[in-house]
């Protein structure tokens, strides 16, 4: 017998496990710690590990991620030979893109200024520019990228985006490498990273790259807390550089009480839930894309270990 082991929300695998029974009665899923045969374990779903769960598995083949990154899983303990695939899924895109959609709109339209006005007993209007006065470019340009500007391109904003290997987005002013950087960083009024955390990528928003661009633009980290540089971050809010930042994510997870993101008047901070795996839809990718494997197929959305992503 094949089976999957689930290791993570007791709720989610007990909804996964009916649905497996029904749909994908040939592989049997199990929940953690059901370790009962491990031998017939091939496949494991987690979003962390730990030593002892991959030690648990002598013939796991493949590693689903709960997620779209991987980033949070120690792959440095899992041997080798075992393929990494990242969550591919319509309830992770479609809640990125319109978390996206969210963050631009109140940052073109400054609402961070207004909510402050408003706390301080202030009527202060400002000038409204249109979309295609704005400016939007993405640090990284993968699949939840690509359906932040899908859902952005009707609004009329001037797209721009960016990635390591480069490629083509009809509507979107693309760069790549590292000379494409600052002449992509000079255009972005409102910067949106949805970035793979890499060693690369570890603190690439920082004092410099703020810097880069053009004096008052604003931020949006939905990709990892491990990004961003928050002191960095503070003192260019504070001196002007930057005007605001739509901030999902965070290192540490949640940030301990009295962060001064908590109150800074131009920060908006949300608990990591801009793209989110939605156990009712998520369950149907992993069971096509194991479907896949059992056909020799490729899996949709597996990674290059080497490069993390």
């Amino acid at each position: 017998m094949t089976a999957i082991l689930h290791c993570g929300d007791e709720a989610r695998g007990a909804l996964w496990r009916e649905i497996f029974a029904r749909e994908l009665p040939e592989v049997e899923f199990r929940c953690w710690p059901d370790l009962e045969e491990a031998g017939d374990i091939r496949f494991l779903v987690a979003w962390t590990l730990t030593p002892e769960l991959i030690a648990s598995l002598p013939r796991l083949e493949i590693l689903f991620s709960i997620g779209a990154g991987v980033d949070q899983l120690d792959l440095g303990i899992v041997p080798p030979h075992v393929r990494v695939v990242r969550m591919i899924e319509p309830g992770i895109t479609t809640t990125m893109a319109q978390y996206v959609v969210m963050a631009v709109l109140a940052l073109h339209r400054d609402l961070p200024f207004y909510l402050a006005e408003q706390r301080a007993g202030r009527w202060t209007p400002r000038d409204v520019l249109l979309c295609s006065e704005r400016s939007v470019g993405f640090l990284g340009l993968g699949e939840l990228a690509r359906a932040s500007l899908t859902a952005l391109a009707p609004l009329g904003f001037r797209l721009l985006g960016w990635s390591r290997g480069g490629g083509e987005i009809d509507g979107v002013e693309c760069h790549a490498g590292a000379g494409g950087l600052d002449p992509f960083l000079a255009q972005c009024d409102i910067l949106v990273c949805l970035l793979p955390l890499t060693d690369e990528t570890r603190g690439i928003l920082c004092r410099d790259l703020f810097d880069r661009l053009p004096r008052g633009a604003a931020i949006v980290n939905a990709a990892r807390g491990g990004h961003l540089v928050q002191e960095d971050l503070r003192a260019a809010l504070d001196e002007g550089q930057l005007s605001a930042a739509f901030l999902d994510v965070a290192d540490p997870e949640p940030l301990p009480e009295g962060h001064p993101f908590h109150s800074h008047p131009a920060i908006f901070l949300t608990p990591h839930i801009a793209g989110v795996t939605r156990r009712e839809t998520a369950v149907h990718s992993l069971i096509a894309n194991l479907r896949h494997v059992l056909a020799g197929r490729q899996p949709e959305g597996e990674i290059d270990r080497r490069r993390g992503y």
